[in-house]
């Protein structure tokens, strides 16, 4: 194993799955692990007022659903000892034989796992073949079983809600177009419940704690870092269509989240945003129609928009301008780190401000962010990184560096911004872009949305 560690980091030869279980007087499901012979790490999860599952075919989908969330969520567990041996017990998940999964569904979370974790090896300093290595299902015969039903959830979306403004435009969209919606979220953000409730909706709140024997494993010195958290909230929220009652599960991952991070020095992408992905879409959805419900669908509505895109519609939705946040100082598990809504020195910050500038004045911009981050000289390192002008993209959920370096050729010929500091100083490295922009504004690329959604989307 490479990568820097401390002498005494703590240490398992095995990562077990134990058991996955729900109380329906409560909502209250635990997912089980452990590592050897260890006790147990359980992690609990709420789904408030849950409806009793009276057709059988509903409650085997939803234990199918759950037996999937168990599996993916153990990622967050693995990755603090990266065993190199993961043991899965009998379940609805693995029938045919004790101890083994369906081939493709092993190989599913293998990749998941793997590609998932790249920014946790690279920060870490991990082989990535090694992590490979390490992270192998047990697996049966490929594919076995018998294909589920199809349940008759009603024609409605759970839109999963993130506090910025990609899910909000698809919230809207949504509803412009007439689809009865309930927005979700995973976790207790208050600013979450904050821009929901300008949009006179009620939330559904789903509570997630985390095993507390994980946060003394990284006291101890487990590896820690980034995991996949969209893939383990894409599973949460398809036992929640399930169990209230929704054929659609909405996301709101768009085009950029297919450019890799960077590439580490054997020409290997690295993904931040791998989970969001299209290709990790479609892994995820062929699980669901495979092993839980042929007719739950679980897609991002803004899949053929770039970045560039979504916050151009985002800025003619003035209602949210005053409580979203994209800043991720807002949703940490010990909750917010910032004094207002935003920081002001982070890479989203930065790419919020550069992409909402095309379309309002530096006033308006400055009273969402806090200040004009693109007239602030000290940013110009922040911003070069966005437009990978000499550095690399910084790990996060943010524009394609060519939608960057786009966005400031627009804003270099906008008399409104051309003197803005970081606009000056960088405009002669992106002239180039200039005139890239409208090309980036226009839906193109493949996509998982349903043809009955698709047809009415504004944009197409």
């Amino acid at each position: 194993m490479s990568g820097s560690a401390p002498a005494n980091r703590p240490t398992a030869g095995v990562f077990r799955f134990l058991d996955a279980t729900f109380d329906p007087a409560t909502g209250e499901t635990r997912l089980a692990y452990a590592f050897d012979d260890g006790p147990p790490l359980v992690e609990t999860l709420v789904f408030p007022a849950a409806p009793p599952l009276e057709d059988p075919a509903r409650a085997e989908a939803f234990d199918r659903a759950l037996s999937l969330l168990h599996l993916v969520a153990g990622v967050s567990y693995w990755k603090a000892l990266l065993p190199q041996r993961i043991e899965v017990g009998a379940g609805p998940l693995s029938p045919a034989e004790r101890g083994a999964l369906p081939g493709d569904l092993a190989a599913f979370l293998e990749k998941t796992w793997t590609l998932g974790l790249g920014e946790f090896a690279f920060v870490n300093g991990i082989d990535p073949v090694d992590l490979d290595r390490r992270a192998r299902f047990p697996a049966g015969e490929r594919g076995s079983g018998d294909a589920p039903p199809d349940l008759g959830l009603p024609a409605r979306a759970l839109v999963a809600m993130g506090g910025g403004k990609d899910s909000l435009v698809s919230l809207e969209t949504l509803r412009q177009i007439g689809v009865e919606v309930q927005p979700a979220v995973v976790g207790a953000s208050t600013l979450i419940a904050e821009t929901v409730a300008v949009a006179e909706l009620p939330l559904l709140r789903i509570e997630r704690h985390l095993a507390p024997e994980l946060m003394r494993l990284n006291a101890a010195g487990a590896w820690n870092g980034h995991v996949p958290v969209t893939a383990i909230n894409m599973a949460i929220l398809a036992c929640a269509a399930i169990l209230y009652g929704h054929r659609w599960v909405v996301f709101s991952n768009e085009r950029s989240a297919e450019e890799p991070t960077l590439h580490t020095a054997d020409g290997e992408p690295v993904n931040h945003q791998y989970s969001k992905s299209l290709e990790f879409e479609r892994a995820f959805r062929g699980m669901i129609r495979r092993y839980v419900a042929r007719d739950l669908e679980v897609f991002s509505l803004l899949r053929d928009l770039g970045e560039a895109a979504v916050t151009r519609r985002f800025a003619e939705l003035p209602a949210y301008h005053g409580v979203f946040s994209s800043c991720n100082r807002n949703f940490h598990r010990d909750g917010s780190r910032n004094e207002g809504r935003w920081c002001g020195h982070c890479p989203k910050c930065r790419f919020t401000s550069l992409a909402l500038a095309p379309w309002l004045s530096p006033g308006q911009v400055t009273a969402i962010v806090g200040g004009n981050l693109l007239d602030d000289p000290s940013q110009e390192a922040g911003f070069r990184e966005l437009a990978a002008l000499g550095r690399d993209k910084p790990f996060e959920c943010v524009g394609t560096a060519e939608e960057s370096r786009a966005l400031l050729a627009r804003l270099s010929e906008d008399p409104a911004w051309r003197d803005c500091a970081v606009v000056r100083r960088l405009a002669r490295e992106v002239s180039e872009d200039a005139g890239r922009l409208e090309g980036l504004l226009t839906a193109s690329g493949p996509d998982e949305i349903p043809a009955e959604l698709a047809e009415s989307l504004p944009w197409r």
